[in-house]
């Protein structure tokens, strides 16, 4: 094969990549450290992205780039640079000129709560789903106080979310350039996980993606989930900097300047947790002005009032996301309070009669015979109210508000490729918790054998034919897929459907029925109060 069938023409300039060989011994083509928009450093550190900028000659896109600076929680250390706008694409087949088809397009947006993580191989590779004859596109967006910063004096250009409009940036990109890579850039799906589930909820509800994306997978993490949506960045950002937040400009002067180290440490000790109770300090915002803004009104709003783009969506929770948040420090709640898991948007206070009403109810159903708050009733407890409650509630709203269908999941399988499992020591645990279904998703750096007879061999099979299927039309039953062998009906507004997704397919109706009825009945308990 010839040098010349590694290059590839872009908008920018000529890009050189690798050919590689996939998980099942197919070849494919990788392309990395393709920069998206400019280097967001100096006077740009927390603005909106702006378009990148062409090159001269060849540009190697052989190796990873840096993705962007934070604490990486899985790493324990900090990891990433500042100029960090780049992404990745995979190919199964570049274009040849004989008739060639485009391929359907995966958007992959990783996860970290918004502060962490990175489209690396180590945890994202492409060798499973490449091989379904898609492209893969992984991309890497600014973190903690670099991607959410907001200020409010509209004439300093910093309202917030630069994070998500990083993501806007890529997709544009994608639009551009991914015919070259052989992508089909009138069928691009969106996915991504965790937090970036919620990216990917967020770029539905927002009017500055319309058009770019044509179908959604969102997986544990939507705008509906407690820990998605922050507060105002800026002021309580100069608290933790000993910087004067009555003078905006003054503060912004004094940012600016500021290494990146001590913008992350100052931005650690704001302990920025995930909880039901209290709003984030990171994560993205509604931005005061309409003008360019990502997002300009509540996402509940939009999503109730179905005021988002309209594509056929995939999504689902984990049985056991909970997991991860029992095994992580403090976790434990503060002092057995159950008033903690009262979402913040009840507007409740602490040792009212109705938040004591419902720690009431919480502790009779989730601990009946227990004074201990701790075990899988807790995990439970999290993983309702951190995850699976906000994906049940949207995906009826989205069921109500749109004629696209809507297919939900529960993802119960537990193997050697429940990658966070294993990675938290959590592994005699039951269940799939938050994460696990990356390891079968994506090659991974920490488990590479897999026997074709093993159960997380057709574990995989299951998880790349039901997402890559999803991503060509819409449906994850494909056309007479054989892996899919049980019927995966969509949502209706009579039936909440989905699909059990473990070694053996199971279709049901209704998933963790009584779990979610006791949230409704909760949520009807001051209704007056509540977004949902």
């Amino acid at each position: 094969m010839t040098k010349m069938s590694h290059q590839v023409q872009t908008k920018q300039g000529v890009l050189e990549g690798k050919e590689r060989t996939d998980f099942f011994g197919g070849k494919y083509y990788s392309f990395r450290g393709i920069p998206y928009a400019k280097p967001p450093v100096g006077k740009l550190r927390f603005k909106a992205p702006l378009p990148p900028e062409p090159w001269n000659g060849i540009r190697k896109a052989i190796d990873e780039q840096e993705g962007c600076y934070c604490f990486d929680t899985m790493e324990m250390k900090i990891i990433g640079k500042e100029d960090c706008l780049y992404l990745n694409v995979y190919t199964p087949q570049l274009p040849n000129g004989k008739g060639f088809t485009p391929k359907a397009v995966m958007v992959f947006i990783h996860g970290g709560g918004f502060t962490s993580g990175s489209p690396t191989e180590k945890l994202y590779g492409a060798d499973y789903l490449v091989n379904q004859n898609v492209v893969l596109v992984t991309i890497a967006y600014r973190l903690g106080v670099l991607g959410f910063l907001s200020l409010k004096d509209p004439n300093l250009k910093i309202p917030g979310n630069a994070g998500m409009k990083d993501q806007v940036m890529a997709l544009k990109w994608v639009q551009e350039n991914i015919k070259s890579f052989g992508g089909d850039p009138g069928n691009v799906t969106i996915f991504g996980e965790s937090a970036g589930g919620a990216c990917v909820h967020y770029l539905i509800m927002s009017p500055m993606a319309k058009g770019l994306f044509h179908k959604a997978i969102i997986q544990s993490g939507t705008v509906m989930d407690p820990w998605t949506k922050g507060k105002p960045l800026g002021m309580e950002f100069c608290h933790y900097l000993d910087i004067d937040p009555s003078d905006e400009n003054e503060m912004l002067t004094v940012l600016l300047k500021m290494p990146v180290e001590d913008l992350l440490t100052a931005q650690l000790s704001m302990r920025d947790t995930i909880q039901c109770d209290t709003l984030r300090y990171i994560a993205p915002v509604v931005e005061k002005s309409k003008k360019n803004a990502f997002l300009s009104e509540d996402p509940i709003d939009l999503l109730i009032q179905g005021k988002y783009n309209k594509v056929p969506i995939l999504m689902g929770y984990n049985s056991k996301e909970g997991l991860v948040c029992g095994y992580l420090p403090g976790a434990v709640p503060r002092g057995n309070n159950l008033e903690e898991f009262i979402p913040y948007n009840m507007r409740l206070d602490r040792g009212s009669h109705f938040a004591m009403t419902i720690a009431a109810k919480l502790k009779e159903f989730y601990f009946p015979n227990d004074t201990n708050i701790s075990g899988d009733p807790l995990y439970d407890l999290y993983t309702d109210t951190l995850f699976s409650r906000g994906i049940y509630k949207s995906s009826l709203y989205h069921v109500e508000t749109s004629q696209n269908p809507v297919y939900l999941y529960k993802f119960s399988m537990d193997g050697d490729l429940n990658v966070l499992k294993h990675f938290i020591q959590a592994a005699k645990e039951p269940g799939a918790c938050h994460g696990d279904e990356l390891g079968y998703l994506f090659s991974n750096a920490y488990k590479k054998d897999v026997p074709k007879n093993s159960k997380e061999y057709k574990g995989i099979l299951i998880m790349i034919h039901s997402w890559t299927n999803f991503a060509k039309i819409g449906n994850p039953n494909g056309n007479g897929d054989e892996i899919i062998n049980v019927e995966w009906k969509p949502v209706t507004k009579d039936k909440i459907n989905f699909m059990e997704l473990d070694f053996d397919l199971k279709s049901g109706v209704y998933p963790d029925k009584e779990r979610m009825e006791l949230w409704n009945e909760i949520f009807k308990i001051k209704s007056h109060t509540m977004k949902y």
